[in-house]
C-alpha cells in the first residue's frame, strides 16, 4: 500500500498541528495497552553496539560516552511512541471491522483520499482543552503516522447539539459535496436526551447513509457516548443502539460501537467515569477522545489492511 500523508481539521478546517502528538493526560488505571497499533513497540535493548570491531569478530567495550548516546537515543524512540499513542486497552469481544472499498482503491491509486468526520459535539470536539485533541484531528495524526507520504485528508464537519434531522439539512453542502471516500457520522445521542422518537430518527439516519452511498462514499456509523447523562435514558439509549447497528446491517456499512467501547473502560477496565467524561457528565476529555480516536484509527487501518491492494474491494458489507 501507499504511506499516507494525513492533515487534519478543526471545525474551521485548519491543519492539524504538530501539538497533535502531544499526550493527553492518562487515567490511573490504563497503565498499558495491548492494542497492535500503527507504531512498532521500541525494544530498549536493540540499539546496535557502537564498539569497533575485534580480530574475534566482536565488538569492543562500550565508552561510557557511547552507552550514554545509546540510552538517549533508546529514550528518544520510546518518548516518541508514547506521545503517538494513549495508554489505552481495546474492548473485548466486540467485533469492529469494516468494509472500505472507497478508501482501499483511493490509496491503492495514489489519489488524494478524503474523510468527513460528520455528527455533533462529540465531533466538534466539545470537552477537549485545544483543537488538535479532537476525534478528527487525533484519527488524523495516527494515519500520518501509519500512512506517511500519501495525501489524507480529515474534515470535521461536527457541529454541537444537532440532532440527524439538523444534519440532514447540511449533509449535501458540507457532506457529500466534498467527494469523500468515508464519512464517519456520529450521531444519535442527541436524539436520547431529547427523547425524540427512535424510529424516526433512524428512518433518517438510513436515508442519510443512502445518499452518502450514492455519492461514492464508505460509511462508517459511530453510535452514543457511554456516559452518565446518556445512560440516564437506559431504554432509550439502548434501542437507538440497536438501531443504528440495524440500520448498518441494513445498509452494509460499518458501525463503530462507541457505547460498548466506552462502557468496557468503566465496568471492564475499573476506569472512573471522571477519568474519561467531563464534569457535565456528557462530553469526553482529552483521554477519552485520544482513546476513541485511536481504538477507531486502528479498526480502519486493520480493515484497509485485510484487502489486498490492486484487487478489486468487496462491497460494503456489515459488521
Amino acid at each position: 500500500m501507499p504511506a499516507v500523508s494525513a492533515r487534519a481539521e478543526d471545525p474551521q478546517q485548519a491543519a492539524v498541528s504538530d501539538k497533535a502528538k502531544a499526550e493527553a493526560p492518562k487515567p490511573a488505571a490504563a497503565e498499558k495497552s495491548t492494542e497492535v497499533g500503527d507504531a512498532a513497540a521500541v525494544d530498549p535493548g536493540a540499539a546496535p553496539s557502537t564498539g569497533a570491531p575485534q580480530p574475534n569478530g566482536q565488538s569492543a567495550p562500550k565508552s561510557l560516552a557511547e552507552k550514554a548516546i545509546e540510552k538517549v537515543t533508546r529514550a528518544a524512540k520510546a518518548a516518541g511512541d508514547i506521545f503517538g499513542r494513549v495508554p489505552c486497552l481495546p474492548p473485548k469481544g466486540v467485533r469492529r471491522s469494516f468494509a472500505l472499498p472507497h478508501l482501499v482503491h483511493k490509496l491503492a491509486a495514489g489519489e488524494p483520499v478524503v474523510i468527513v468526520a460528520f455528527g455533533s459535539s462529540s465531533t466538534q470536539g466539545y470537552g477537549t482543552s485545544a483543537p488538535e485533541f479532537t476525534y478528527p484531528n487525533r484519527l488524523a495524526a495516527q494515519l500520518h503516522r501509519k500512512y506517511p507520504t500519501a495525501d489524507i485528508t480529515v474534515v470535521n464537519r461536527g457541529r454541537g447539539g444537532e440532532t440527524a434531522a439538523e444534519m440532514m439539512k447540511r449533509l449535501q453542502a458540507e457532506v457529500t459535496d466534498m467527494k469523500p471516500d468515508l464519512v464517519i457520522w456520529q450521531v444519535g445521542t442527541n436524539a436520547v436526551l431529547r427523547n425524540l422518537d427512535p424510529d424516526a430518527v433512524a428512518q433518517m439516519v438510513q436515508d442519510g447513509v443512502t445518499r452518502i452511498q450514492t455519492a461514492g462514499a464508505d460509511v462508517v456509523l459511530v453510535d452514543l457516548q457511554y456516559s452518565p447523562r446518556v445512560t440516564e435514558h437506559q431504554e432509550g439509549a439502548s434501542k437507538m443502539v440497536r438501531l443504528l447497528s440495524r440500520v448498518a446491517q441494513l445498509r452494509h456499512v460499518g458501525v463503530f460501537p462507541r457505547f460498548e467501547v466506552m462502557r468496557q473502560w468503566h465496568e471492564n477496565q475499573a476506569l472512573p467515569i471522571d477519568s474519561f467524561v467531563i464534569a457535565d457528565g456528557l462530553h469526553m476529555n482529552d483521554w477519552g477522545y485520544a482513546c476513541f480516536a485511536q481504538i477507531l484509527g486502528d479498526d480502519i487501518i486493520r480493515s484497509v489492511g485485510r484487502i489486498k491492494l490492486g484487487v478489486v474491494a468487496p462491497a460494503n458489507r456489515a459488521m
